[in-house]
This record gives structure tokens, sequence and C-alpha cells, in this order.
């Protein structure tokens, strides 16, 4: 399983970066992985809604699917969209509720469930889009990378040479050490992101790009060890919904990996931390 695990891994590193190199020659900015996000936002839906009603709760599936597919969609045409667009959403589960209302209780918990369910994977999604569009695709490809390789230092570390167990009750099979060993592959991620892959998909005719400036060797050793102890934290998170749930993983599709939510996880609740670190221009896009 740990050379399975690592494998395809590689391979899904190694697919999205070539995605992001064909969506950078594009003359269309998303030409290439819009239509990706828009199926990852469907399928994410879909088990995002079965964690929920695993969990008792009764989340109103049509407008946590058109809302998550609205809220990527929207984010490709303006960065004010998407919130209009969940506003939206959560207005329409209201609606919702009050179309089926009984008398019987869980009004509460269920609406919890679907404007969880919007913002978890639609509005986290959005953000992934914003952090393409905003800086470009090296953006995005330093946020997979980085992610992605703590995923992969976590889970080939902790195999190899896990033996504290770093939330027992929550995520049994997590260990520090292989915590400890997301970190340095996240690090190493950074590394490689802003000085090979970032450099070559900036714009050559940026005065500071052909001026040889790029990100300092601080900044992206910081970017490493946030954004993949973010990205830690982020699966994590999924952790937490599927024990509640009673799930192991949130699908079964891709042996080793599980589902969708499961490999979007970590770059779900990551990429606001990522955005953070190029707003205040911590890391640079050449």
């Amino acid at each position: 399983m740990l050379h399975w695990r690592i494998f395809l891994g590689v391979v899904l590193i190694a697919a999205m970066a070539g995605l992001c190199w064909l969506d950078h020659l594009a003359g269309l900015p998303g030409a290439w992985l819009m239509p990706l996000a828009l199926m990852l936002a469907v399928l994410a839906s879909g088990e995002i809604l079965r964690l929920c009603r695993s969990a008792g709760l009764k989340p109103i599936g049509p407008v946590v699917y058109c809302g998550n597919f609205l809220l990527v969609l929207s984010a490709w045409a303006s960065p004010a969209w998407p919130m209009l667009v969940l506003a939206t959403s959560v207005l329409l589960a209201f609606l919702g509720e009050m179309a089926r209302y009984d008398r019987s209780k869980g009004v509460i918990a269920n609406l919890g469930a679907t404007v969880l369910s919007l913002v978890y994977v639609g509005l986290m999604l959005a953000v992934v889009v914003q952090l393409r569009l905003a800086w470009g695709i090296g953006a995005l490809a330093a946020l997979v990378i980085v992610v992605k390789m703590g995923d992969t230092g976590a889970y080939t570390v902790g195999r190899l040479v896990g033996r504290h167990k770093m939330a027992p009750v929550l995520s049994p099979g997590k260990t520090i050490e292989g915590a400890i060993g997301a970190v340095i592959f996240s690090t190493f991620g950074a590394w490689l992101s802003f000085t090979l892959i970032v450099p070559r998909m900036a714009d050559a005719a940026n005065p500071l790009a052909a001026a040889g400036a790029s990100t300092q060797w601080w900044g992206w050793a910081t970017f490493g060890v946030v954004v993949g102890t973010a990205g830690l934290l982020a699966d994590l998170a999924e952790s937490l919904l599927k024990r509640d749930a009673g799930c192991k993983d949130s699908s079964d599709w891709m042996p080793g990996f599980g589902g969708v939510l499961d490999i979007l996880d970590s770059i779900l609740l990551a990429s606001p931390i990522a955005c953070i670190f190029w707003s205040l221009g911590l890391v640079k896009s050449f």
C-alpha cells in the first residue's frame, strides 16, 4: 500500500502540474482547469452530502449541487460573485426547509449541514480559482505541490518510522513523526515551486521578472511550513467529519486515497492561507 500511495501521489502531482502548464499556455485563463474544477465541485458535493446523511443530517441536495457549481463558476467571472452566490444559496436553503417543514425537529442542524457543504466545498474551491486568476498559474501550482508533498511526506514518514500518535481519537493513523515529515516535504515542495516552477510560469514582460527578482528564501520557507501545516490540519478537519459520520473515507473510488474530498481536503482549507501570503507579498510570481 505504501508504494501504491507514493506512486499515485507522484502521478497526481505530475498530472496537476501538466494541467497547470497547459492552462498557463492557453490564451484564456482557466481554459483547462475550470472544467476540472467544476467536475470536482460536483463530485465533492456528492461526497459531503453522503457524509452529512451518514451523520443523520438532511441537507438539501439540489441547493448544494447547484450552489457549489455556481460558486466555482462565478469565481471565474468576478471576485465578488462567489459571495453573492453563497448568500443566494443560503436563502434557497431556508426556502427549501420552509417547503419541507413538517413540525419535526432538526431544521437548524439541516440548515447548518447545507451551509457547511456550500462553504467547505464551493466557497473554498472558489478561493482556489481566485488564487489562479489573481496571482497566476504559478500560485496554484505552488499550493498544490506544497500540500500534496506534505500529504506524501506525512504518509511515508508515518508508515516508516511513526511511533507517537498525534490525534489517537480523531485520526489513529496519524503520528507526530508523520507530521514532521509533512512539514519537511512541504518545505521541499516550496523550494521546488519557487526556484523552478513559479519563475518559469512568470510573465517574461514583467520588468521585475526580467530583472531576476524572486521570492526570498525565508519567504518560500515560511510558505512551505505554514501552508504545509495548514494542509495537515485540513486533513484532520476532514477526519473530524468522517469520524462523526462513521465513514473511513469520503468514498472509495480511488484505492489508497479514498474519494475526491480525501484528495482535495488539504488544498481546500490551505488555499486561504496561501492567498494571505500572496496578498502580503511574502511570496512573488517572478
